[in-house]
């Protein structure tokens, strides 16, 4: 296995890298990083949890986030708040040399107003669960316009969330 450096990162995302304590790529991320690096590609990643899928992607999402164009570029939607936040920490640190990057977590059980505003600002990337999504795409406060990738992080989970919830609906109905 490789360093980081075969993918073509920018030094500042190498030198966050470096500055977070990874040394040598994930098998699975030495598989992603080079197909996700041209932002031309669609890829579904089935793996494990603790297996570095957060940086196979979010090092493409971040290095491909032009920080001139104010307008959100990538959206990642996720189950749950916790991984919502996660995630959005781990971007952080993968954007901390490159300031003017701003990444946006959006998630219920939070003020609703608060994260509107953040829109307002500016997010290059919003990370987001379901529900708040759609609350926020229902106010028009989303601006996903210009939002060139996407990726949805525990899928499963998230179509596990609707079978479930469907199932719960459908034995309220027949209740």
């Amino acid at each position: 296995m490789t360093d980081f450096t075969c993918f073509g990162l920018e030094p500042a995302l190498l030198r966050a890298i470096k500055e977070l304590g990874f040394e040598k790529p994930t098998p699975d991320q030495s598989k992603v990083l080079p197909l996700l690096m041209t932002g031309s590609r669609d890829v579904v990643a089935l793996a494990q949890t603790g297996t570095g899928k957060t940086a196979a992607y979010g090092l493409p999402l971040v290095q491909l986030t032009d920080p001139a164009n104010p307008a959100t570029q990538a959206l990642i939607l996720c189950p749950t708040r916790e991984l919502c936040l996660q995630i959005t920490q781990d971007l952080r640190g993968f954007a901390q040399f490159i300031p003017a990057i701003r990444i946006l977590a959006v998630y219920g059980g939070a003020s609703i107003s608060e994260q509107i505003r953040g829109l307002r600002r500016g997010a290059h990337i919003i990370v987001a669960t379901p529900g708040r999504m759609n609350d926020l795409l229902r106010r028009q406060s989303a601006p996903l316009d210009a939002v060139a990738r996407i990726v949805l992080d525990e899928a499963d989970e998230m179509l596990n969330m609707d079978d479930a919830r469907d199932r719960v609906q459908r034995r309220a109905l027949a209740a």
